[in-house]
């Protein structure tokens, strides 16, 4: 878990893609706003290739490049938000919102935070490093992660097992750069962001079935909520 929390189990993948084109289209819309040519807009590029990546409809894809630069005649402004506070037995979580009314989005996250514990800014923020995270996978049998993330400057480099992407860590500064160079090294960008990565990861071995559920069943809920984009928790593995 780690970096980023991600759903798991039959029921919540299933949701997982229609939450996933609706965390797109925010973030294509947020791009849009420098331009709606993804051959003058880099970011709006990325956006795009991971949209089809995951096969979203061109019209909803189209929506929302238009909604965003402003061609449709409505005015869209995203906020982004981050809430920080515990889960159960006190696992550390960033979450991550992109919101256009905070007044909504706020008391939505107090309601899902009181089973675990809401805090203040930078309550916990301390124990997280904020990093560029690239995700990445090889475009040949041969092309090695920790070259690749060494010649294109990276931090470090989590490599993927079974079908998880290789994780590419960069200084926030350098995402774009080393996003830039990796194809050169045998890598494939699928996503590029900046997010958060625990410094203190709790191994979920330490706690109980019982507890393990309790925190899972937490995240499951604040990431359902339509507002929140991406949750960080301090759990390893």
């Amino acid at each position: 878990m780690g970096a980023q929390w991600k759903a798991k189990g039959k029921e919540l993948a299933a949701n997982a893609k229609g939450k996933l084109f609706g965390r797109l289209a925010k973030d294509i819309m947020v791009a849009a706003r420098s331009g709606a040519d993804p051959a003058t807009n880099s970011r709006l590029r990325l956006m795009l290739e991971q949209a089809r990546k995951v096969s979203m409809p061109k019209d909803t894809l189209d929506r929302a490049i238009k909604k965003g630069a402003g061609l449709t005649g409505e005015s869209v402004q995203f906020e982004r938000v981050i809430y920080e506070g515990f889960a159960p037995h006190q696992v550390a979580v960033m979450v991550e919102c992109l919101t256009d009314n905070v007044n909504r989005t706020a008391p939505q996250m107090r309601v899902l935070f009181r089973k675990g514990q809401l805090g203040t800014s930078g309550s916990v923020a301390w124990d997280f490093d904020h990093v560029g995270m690239i995700e990445a996978e090889p475009a040949a049998p041969a092309a090695d992660a920790e070259t690749a993330a060494i010649e294109a400057g990276a931090q470090d480099v989590e490599i993927g097992e079974g079908e998880d992407p290789t994780v590419f860590l960069t200084d926030p500064a350098d995402l774009d750069l080393v996003g830039r160079a990796l194809p050169t090294h045998g890598f494939t960008v699928l996503s590029a962001k900046l997010g958060y990565k625990p410094k203190n990861p709790v191994d979920p071995a330490s706690l109980n079935a019982e507890a393990l559920e309790e925190v899972e069943a937490f995240l499951a809920a604040i990431d359902g909520n339509d507002d929140v984009q991406n949750v960080y928790v301090a759990l390893s593995g």
